[in-house]
């Protein structure tokens, strides 16, 4: 349960405050809620999770109706490390009256729609943890002997600013898009992440040309998409690969997801991590589903023999000179190989240039400033994704993202989500069973017995 402060203005102690509620801190939540039901009042972890947006939302501007999920209907919420949840893509399903005809469909891996309705129902079962439409906008240190003790944190909702005070935070902000220098997102440009938000307005606007720039996942469905929304419209991809390179989802390749490769990477040295992600980017970064790329070939080799190409493909080339018009936006495509420049007016152009960790420690202010980091200026952060601190900084700071420089590939995805808020879950209870019993040793002849 929640404590208070002696003092009418006391704000709430929490064990965990969570900033975000995404995937990762509703997974979070779930733990909370799963470890409370097993250990009873008295040992439960108390908690709250802040959201800035007014409800539950994953890249919704990318639920593209026909993409389906890159990971695994098992790596959800909660399998990994409960298998037995009530929380499961599997309950879920069970929920919708659709488990059978799932098993039936035979795949491993969910419409992204369907994934998504997931989480939200995910979500919803845990909406007594957590406030939606609050920005948090500071976290200062509580001291106490010239230890920090707690963080208040201060949320905003509308005119009103709400304290609530914590032992430990849990930072789950989530990806914030990634455009190119010097180039703002627009009416007229898009990221990837506004596609489905801002393509609805075209409608009846019969638009001609769009380009789409990128060779990743994003940007060869924005293509295909694109293509079939507007039967008249030419969709350009531009890249500067030769053309889309296929993901590695081979078996042996996939155990750079596993748990245990967290650990792995975690202990080797810089220089095998380096190589570690050299090797396996291509399993993540900047590629395609085969099955995709089959599919844009064909379409583009179909409409090659009939003479009617929409779909055309700028490789080896990169984008310039971008200015957005009150109508079009005159481009410049300029190849790599020979310099040659053309120039191409669109009524969209849609960059698929990925996303990039939200900064997690943007929010901590002063706290900041107790927080440690390596020799090239990053955090350091434990293997318990603990942010590592100053000895008079007590409370914990947890980063769910952001910690790709420790812990690898998975640090922003899906894959070990499940596992990855257990194990936070398990040092905040330890570390909190610890501080207890330290406070709790006898003090012998004026001097505390704690260490």
């Amino acid at each position: 349960m929640s404590q208070a402060l002696p003092g009418d203005d006391a704000p709430l102690i929490h064990d965990l405050i969570g900033i975000g509620f995404g995937p990762s801190n509703v997974a979070m939540a779930i733990a909370l809620s799963e470890h409370n039901a097993r250990v009873g009042r008295q040992e439960a972890v108390t908690a709250h999770f802040f959201e800035r947006q007014p409800n539950f939302g994953w890249h919704r501007g990318m639920l593209i109706d026909d993409a389906t999920m890159q990971v695994s209907f098992l790596k959800d919420l909660v399998t990994l490390r409960n298998p037995a949840s009530e929380y499961s893509f599997l309950c879920y399903l069970q929920s919708k009256g659709r488990l059978v005809d799932f098993v039936n469909h035979k795949n491993l891996f969910p419409l992204r729609v369907e994934f998504h309705d997931y989480f939200e129902w995910a979500a919803a079962k845990a909406d007594d943890m957590v406030s939606y439409g609050h920005q948090v906008v500071s976290v200062e240190p509580v001291e106490r002997d010239g230890v920090v003790e707690y963080l208040d944190v201060t949320s905003r909702c509308g005119e009103e600013l709400v304290v609530h005070r914590a032992r430990n935070l849990v930072v789950g902000t989530g990806l914030t898009p990634r455009m190119p220098e010097g180039v703002a997102r627009g009416e007229r440009i898009w990221h990837t992440s506004d596609l489905l938000r801002k393509v609805d307005a075209l409608e009846g606007t019969e638009p001609t040309r769009f380009l789409v720039v990128g060779a990743g996942q994003s940007a060869a469905e924005n293509v295909a998409y694109l293509h079939r929304r507007f039967p008249t419209a030419e969709v350009c991809a531009v890249f500067s690969r030769y053309g889309y390179s296929p993901a590695d989802d081979s078996a042996f390749a996939n155990r750079i997801f596993d748990p245990d490769a967290v650990d792995d990477y975690f202990s080797a040295p810089e220089a095998v991590k380096r190589k570690l992600m050299d090797y396996h980017g291509n399993t993540n970064y900047a590629v395609v589903d085969i099955d995709l790329i089959d599919d844009l070939y064909k379409q583009a080799y179909r409409e090659s023999v009939l003479g009617t190409e929409r779909l055309r493909f700028h490789n080896v080339s990169r984008l310039t000179e971008v200015l957005a018009g009150p109508d079009k936006v005159r481009a410049t495509v300029e190849s790599l190989v020979t310099g040659e420049k053309t120039p191409l007016d669109a009524d969209v152009v849609v960059y698929a240039t990925g996303y990039e960790p939200a900064d997690g420690l943007a929010l901590l202010g002063e706290v900041a400033g107790s927080c440690l980091r390596d020799e090239a200026g990053r955090v350091r952060v434990e293997r318990d994704y603990r942010v590592a601190t100053e000895p008079a900084l007590r409370c914990g700071i947890y980063l769910q993202g952001g910690t790709e420089h420790t812990h690898g590939i998975t640090s922003s995805l899906l894959s070990n989500t499940a596992i990855r808020v257990g194990e936070i879950l398990d040092s905040i209870v330890e570390r909190g069973l610890k501080s207890a019993a330290d406070e709790a040793r006898p003090v012998v002849d004026g001097i505390s017995t704690a260490r």
